[in-house]
């Protein structure tokens, strides 16, 4: 038999199919089926390949076995029934390159080979069977849709079409991975999308190098321009109402399948902090919102560090009742404040990260017990005081205000630069910390674009999603 790498070539049925069994290590879960005709003293053979689990067979298993097949008298009436009316199969379509009939077989498509000749004739079989649309689990909102994407990229992409119905909507595909073969979308408004960054999302998806995509996260690190920031560029949501109204915006949408999580690009700083419920209230209580959530991102950014330098350099700006009552408090405690500072909020991480690896059942239990029974011990222990208690407490519910878990982390590991800045320099290596964040974000770009934008830019794109939503 050839062994020739481009197509699937042989001198007989048997090392065709052989061949198949060979690439893909005669696996245990590789269905091979065999039919044989036998008419008229004309005897011919077809051969059914499909991978069990990942593809449905029963629509070409019912031709198989169909009484209107097994009349047929020779391979040319065998081909053209199958051909031309397949009863249940979806999809076919005949091939003859060898690699990308491995391939397809991975995707769930079921193989035909038919004796004596070169055609394969490949249907799609794939199983839609997975985990149904239920209610999004990281971000929850009071008013708007309750639906979420799942782990299948064909579903995900109807949740998106069902609110765009819009023929200048485009969906593209690629394939990366070079172990995994992961299947990539892009979905976009031709007439308003950035194509400068549709050509980098393109350009960045064909020549990435990775051998093994299993989530968004992989494509994520793909795409992202090089630079060094613990500030996420590139949003990932399980929404579809906020995946449609970013592509209404001119963004692109990225799926990957396998994932319930859709990358948006490219981004802005501001858009870390709107919530698909914004867009359901009229515009002054959504400014509100996002206000109290700029608030609380500051407040868990930087409430550790103003304390640590009140205590530490500027007991002239709290007032004497508060300031004798704090020394009151500390008086006792063998560390320095910024000690414990530390210890409470390295508990509280651990608390945290706890809360969210156990089981959903005794997660939330566990950790807000743990909290309460932490902080009590170790206020009656003296090992901290009591304000550092309350502004650790503080610190954790305004880091909660953030819709966005990526920016909550980037607060979080700010927090503790502060906090050391803060204690050594005070308020002026605050303020200075504070100017260099603000630097550093101003070099940030998403996909090219400036990071930081105008706040008058972010209320014209929400003054456009009224529109949009009016004119429905």
């Amino acid at each position: 038999m050839k062994r020739d790498k481009g197509k699937l070539s042989g001198t007989t049925l048997q090392e065709k199919y052989t061949r198949i069994q060979e690439a893909l290590g005669f696996s245990a879960d590789l269905l091979v089926m065999h039919k044989e005709f036998n008419k008229g003293g004309h005897c011919f053979h077809i051969v059914l390949l499909r991978i069990d689990g990942i593809s449905d067979g029963n629509g070409v298993v019912e031709l198989f076995r169909s009484p209107e097949l097994q009349s047929m008298d020779s391979m040319d009436e065998v081909i053209g029934k199958i051909g031309d009316h397949g009863m249940n199969i979806e999809h076919k379509e005949y091939e003859k390159d060898f690699h990308k009939l491995t391939i397809s077989m991975l995707e769930g498509d079921t193989i035909i080979l038919f004796e004596g000749r070169e055609m394969v004739l490949k249907v799609s079989t794939l199983k839609t069977e997975g985990r149904q649309v239920t209610e999004p689990t990281s971000q929850t909102v009071i008013r708007g849709p309750k639906d979420a994407f799942v782990e299948s990229i064909r579903i995900n992409t109807a949740l998106v079409r069902k609110r765009i119905k819009n023929e200048q909507l485009r969906l593209e595909r690629f394939q990366s991975g070079e172990k995994s073969k992961a299947n990539i979308e892009l979905m976009y408004l031709a007439d308003q999308v950035d194509y400068e960054c549709l050509e980098k999302i393109r350009t960045r998806i064909s020549e990435g190098s990775a051998s093994l995509i299993l989530e968004s996260g992989y494509i994520e690190k793909m795409i992202q321009d090089n630079q060094k920031t613990i500030f996420p560029t590139i949003m990932n949501t399980e929404r579809p109402d906020e995946v449609a109204s970013n592509i209404l915006m001119g963004k692109i949408a990225v799926f990957v399948d396998n994932t319930p999580f859709v990358l948006i690009c490219p981004v802005t700083f501001y858009q870390f902090f709107q919530s698909p419920e914004d867009y359901y209230h009229n515009f002054n209580i959504s400014f509100l919102l996002q206000t109290l959530r700029f608030v609380g991102f500051f407040l868990s950014l930087l409430a550790p560090a103003i304390y640590v330098g009140l205590i530490t350099h500027h007991h002239a700006m709290i007032p004497t009742p508060l300031l004798i009552s704090l020394y009151a408090q500390r008086e006792g405690i063998p560390f320095p404040v910024i000690i414990e500072t530390f210890l409470m909020e390295f508990i509280y991480e651990i608390l945290r990260e706890a809360g969210v690896r156990m089981p959903r059942a005794i997660g939330q239990a566990v950790s807000i017990v743990g909290a309460l029974v932490i902080g009590q011990s170790a206020v009656e222990a003296g090992l901290v005081s009591t304000a550092v208690v309350i502004v650790v407490s503080i610190t954790a519910i305004s880091s909660f205000t953030m819709p966005n878990y990526n920016l909550a982390i980037s607060a979080r590991i700010l927090r503790f630069i502060f906090m050391g800045v803060s204690y050594f320099i005070g308020f002026y290596g605050l303020l200075l910390g504070l100017m260099m964040l603000c630097g550093h974000l101003l070099t940030i770009t998403s996909m090219g674009r400036p990071y930081l934008r105008g706040l008058d830019n972010q209320l014209s794109k929400k003054d456009k999603m009224m529109e949009i939503r009016d004119a429905k």
